[in-house]
């Protein structure tokens, strides 16, 4: 079990409203979620002496030379390289950082931007892997992917599109209420079941909606967030885990059923005390994978949970209180974070959407990289309200 975070608090989450498509750098989008993070903590370029960054579109500069094009001078840096797992990532090492004395308050930003026709250009440099095994076959990307995984799924634990349909419905409806959701109109489950064919058996809402955007959040100490006057969350416990089942022949389970155990017992509480659950909603079938490996419902049980609970926000199950990436668009690596922010909203009070009722206690979950035939990196952090 790892050292908890004593006196480590995660505060001021920002996220800067997405954009379908946009001409400008991935630096404008990263430069705007800094400049938010000052302006709703009150500090200055000085104040901040940590610097962690994730994006996809960032080449060929990195965080290093960002300090230079922000005006910032910090002493320690990260750059985050896990894709839906990278908010997490990013939390655990930055925490880790104020925890031992390497910085005072880190600032931990994600973003991307998205030109007509860049996200094409990012699938062909994603990595070695995946352009030198897949898209030379004509796999088109996640989507092709995603649809070999879901297809296995549905085939051994007997999940329907209605059920992946329900996640998705509930979400939108999440998105509805939340100001910075790309999707603005309803869905119902009828209209998700007849939607266009995009790579069977998935269909147009089981895709997320790549776009420009980004997210923010602050680390520092709980003693600093009280100087400042910043509601903030508590890190009762994390965890990541790479390339975990690597001899599974297709995904049908993440790494976070490696350390789902060790997870709750850091926590020292149970997956039915969480108020609300983030999950990484790239797809409806890593929703479900997720959550049955951190322990809310048996493994390939999945679709008889949705059906049991209400994932909208007033629910019995408060989901992707946001709509999640479903909704609320993937602005690349910002997915990553999206979770996180949303979370610390919830749990401190101040939801840009409807709030969840006396929220304390909240579940993050990440997922990302995936190569031609599974994701290689799972994380999850349980967060606890600071009011």
């Amino acid at each position: 079990m790892s050292m908890p975070f004593d006196d480590v608090v995660i505060a001021a989450p920002v996220s800067v409203p997405y954009q379908r498509f946009s001409d400008k750098r991935a630096n404008y989008w990263l430069g705007r979620a800094l400049s938010m993070l000052r302006e709703t903590s009150g500090m200055g370029p000085k104040d901040i002496d940590g610097l962690s960054v994730s994006s996809f579109t960032l080449g060929p500069d990195s965080a290093a030379s960002l300090t230079q094009h922000f005006g910032l001078s910090p002493r320690w840096i990260s750059q985050e390289v896990t894709g839906g797992a990278s908010g997490i990532t990013a939390l655990r090492k930055a925490a880790r950082a104020v925890q031992m004395g390497d910085a005072n308050i880190v600032a931990c930003i994600a973003g991307d931007t998205n030109p007509k026709g860049g996200f094409t250009d990012l699938l062909d440099s994603f990595s070695t892997d995946m352009s030198a095994a897949s898209l030379p076959y004509g796999a088109g990307g996640p989507n092709a992917s995603f649809a070999l995984i879901t297809k296995a799924y549905m085939a051994k634990y007997g999940a329907i599109r209605a059920d992946f349909g329900l996640l998705a419905v509930s979400q939108r409806e999440n998105a509805l209420a939340y100001p910075n959701a790309i999707m603005k109109k309803p869905l119902a489950l009828e209209q998700y079941l007849n939607s266009k064919t995009i790579a069977s058996p998935l269909h147009l809402f089981d895709c997320v909606m790549p776009c420009a955007g980004a997210e923010g959040y602050l680390v520092m100490q709980e003693k600093t967030a009280r100087e400042y006057g910043l509601p903030f969350v508590k890190i009762r416990a994390t965890t990541e885990r790479h390339n975990a089942y690597a001899s599974d022949n297709v995904q049908l389970r993440t790494g976070l059923a490696v350390d789902a155990d060790a997870l709750w017992a850091q926590a020292g509480l149970p997956p039915t005390d969480m108020n609300l659950v983030q999950t990484y909603d790239d797809y409806p079938v890593i929703s479900f994978m997720q959550l049955e490996d951190l322990g809310f419902c048996d493994k390939g049980k999945a679709k008889e949970f949705v059906n049991r609970h209400d994932f909208t926000t007033s629910g019995d199950f408060p989901h992707n209180t946001s709509g999640g990436q479903l909704s609320g668009g993937q602005a690349g690596a910002a997915g990553g974070f999206l979770g996180i922010v949303e979370a610390v909203r919830q749990l401190t009070g101040t939801a840009l959407g409807m709030q969840v009722e006396n929220a304390k206690f909240g579940l993050v979950s990440g997922f990302g990289i995936i190569n031609y035939d599974k994701g290689l990196s799972c994380a999850a952090c349980v967060l606890e309200s600071g009011q």
